[in-house]
């Protein structure tokens, strides 16, 4: 809505990720017994001085109850804080043990925990781990008891704690269950802005936002601007033509926020001013030359939107329409626009006075494609909601902008702490719950501000606000819960909820012969063992969750036939994917 300073140069640090095969003891029987494991260290994100990390344990030997995981730094990284293990320190060694809900570990199962640290100089990954006392062995090797690590707690239980177990096996009536037969709106996506005005995302930067692999966010829509001067097209051309061969379906969506001046009442580029009528036809000509022209650069261009924020005039880019001077275009001049579809209006907070002149009129909607709004200001007019209009006519429904970043009081450098409270509660409470909010109104779509920022996604490096240009920030991960895993084509489904999991604010989905689950849990109570019943038997779950205190962390489930049972934890956001 605003515009924003644009990013500055800065070095770029990335998190160190490895993949190491571990030998695991377990809790032996009389006889030999299976052990092995698979052990991932990633630096979910890196801050000068400072760096977080999550690490998770596979099992694949026979079940263990009780573990120790053992590694060493050989930089002098220290850890400062840890949640899901209780970790000490002496000299290089590190030592994490279990904590009472997450001891026992089945075949093929999992836990995860994460902590924050500290560095000096360099940040390298551990090179090895031990569980149990035994080190990595590469693969799964029978152990007898005499050969069991002294390490090994002699009264470890023989069964989960019953204080509170980390996932028992699901039994009893289902917290929330899935209803895939009555289903609601197509999810085209979840995504940001690149830079409008300044440089693009380099090829790391692009590939974190869109990609699918371990610390990258999944975004699935890239929103990019139509300048009014043809020669600056070619700005954003790498990051997008990046986006689209290296992440899965992404969208690309352009915005024009005005035409050349000399075809304005105004005769200028900012403070709004109308497109005269006698130019209606050269801006759709213009619409198309650059749709062609990114064609042409192997970029495809999804969506076209007629203007961007049309009831907003600014001192800098903008021009402004009516809602039937927006139908008369569309009507007259949509068809002009090809190889893309084109939405309206992007209004600032989804005003239908933009939009249902043009739904009303059938050669008009004829010839959009989405109906577009922003949400400054949408939920207080009551507008965060579903568009009964918009699905009358199958338009679907996107939001393509917000900004929300009043956590910093004004400039504080607390964006590149991942652990801030006054950052974590403002990404929950405020850009998540919307995001929730707006798939329960049956938007097909949620598109951020700049996904590079030091209050977005990935880091921009600006050196007041602490943040490492291309990092992923919380924030990031957090929107990941539902980028990552609710993927393009997937159709939103219902659910019941039981009083116990009444706290909680989920959505689901289906698609790829899967069921996902979003939960937020914005209260200060953890809700533990709730139980989720899918429509049919679960051959796999996975369930990964951010908090203030973990980023896209993997988490224990339990799974019995249709029903899995997790813990979700206070103040968070997860993310739940049952292959059925």
């Amino acid at each position: 809505m605003r515009r924003h300073r644009t990013t500055r140069t800065a070095v770029l640090s990335a998190g160190a990720v490895l993949l190491a095969s571990t030998a695991m003891a377990a809790a032996l029987p009389a006889g030999a017994a299976a052990a092995g494991c698979a052990v991932t260290y990633a630096v979910s994100s890196q801050w000068q001085g400072g760096f977080g990390a999550n690490v998770t344990v596979t099992n694949l030997g026979d079940p263990v109850n009780g573990w120790t995981l053992t590694w060493s730094y050989a930089a002098g990284q220290t850890v400062t804080q840890a949640w899901n293990a209780t970790v000490t320190q002496s000299g290089a060694a590190v030592t994490a043990r279990n904590v009472d809900y997450n001891g026992s570990i089945p075949t093929n199962g999992s836990t995860s925990f994460g902590f924050n640290g500290a560095w000096t100089s360099s940040n390298p990954a551990p090179t090895s781990f031990a569980l149990n006392g035994v080190t990595c062995t590469g693969g799964t090797t029978p152990t007898s008891p005499s050969t069991s690590p002294s390490t090994s707690p002699s009264t470890s239980p023989t069964s989960s704690p019953t204080t509170s177990p980390s996932t028992p096996p699901p039994t009893g009536a289902a917290d929330i269950t899935v209803n895939t037969a009555s289903r609601y709106q197509t999810i085209d996506g979840f995504g940001a802005a690149v830079s409008i005005w300044g440089g693009a995302w380099s090829t790391a930067e692009t590939q974190t936002l869109v990609g699918l692999g371990p610390n990258q966010l999944g975004l699935s829509i890239v929103r990019t601007g139509i300048s009014p001067v043809s020669g600056e097209w070619g700005t954003q051309v790498s990051a997008l033509r990046t986006a689209k061969s290296y992440g899965s379906n992404v969208k690309i969506m352009a915005s024009p926020w005005t035409a050349p001046a000399a075809w304005k009442t105004n005769n200028s580029r900012i403070n709004g001013g109308k497109l005269r009528t006698d130019y209606y036809d050269d801006y759709a000509n213009h619409l198309n030359s650059y749709v062609q022209y990114m064609r042409n650069q192997g970029v495809t261009i999804d969506v076209t939107s007629v203007q961007n924020e049309p009831d907003w005039h600014p001192d800098y880019d903008s021009m402004d329409w009516s809602g039937t001077e927006l139908q008369t275009f569309v009507r007259e001049q949509g068809a002009k626009v090809q190889n893309t579809k084109l939405m309206v209006a992007e209004a600032v907070n989804l005003n239908y006075g933009y939009t249902d002149p043009t739904l009303n009129d059938a050669a008009a909607r004829n010839n959009i494609g989405y109906i577009g709004g922003h949400l400054y200001g949408t939920e207080a007019s009551g507008r965060l909601k579903p568009y009964t209009l918009a699905q009358q006519y199958n338009k679907p429904v996107w939001m393509t902008e917000w900004n929300l970043h009043e956590a910093d009081g004004g400039g504080s450098s607390i964006w590149g702490n991942p652990a801030n409270a006054a950052a974590w509660n403002e990404t929950l409470d405020d850009i998540m719950r919307t995001v929730h909010k707006s798939m329960e109104s049956n938007w097909s779509a949620y598109v951020w501000w700049y996904g590079k920022r030091y209050y977005s996604f990935i880091g921009d490096g600006e050196s007041a606000y602490g943040t490492v240009a291309g990092a992923p920030l919380k924030r990031g991960y957090a929107f990941s819960q539902y980028a990552k895993y609710v993927r393009p084509g997937y159709q939103r489904v219902a659910l019941t909820k039981s009083s116990k999991a009444s706290p909680l604010e989920v959505t689901a989905y289906s698609g790829d012969g899967k069921v996902t689950l979003v939960i937020l849990n914005r209260s200060t109570s953890a809700v533990n063992n709730a139980i989720i019943q899918a429509p049919q038997n679960v051959s796999r779950a996975e369930y990964v969750a951010t908090s203030q205190n973990a980023s896209a962390a993997s988490q224990p489930v339990g799974v019995n036939g249709n029903q899995v049972t997790v813990n979700v934890g206070a103040r968070s956001i997860s993310t739940v994917v049952l292959t059925l």
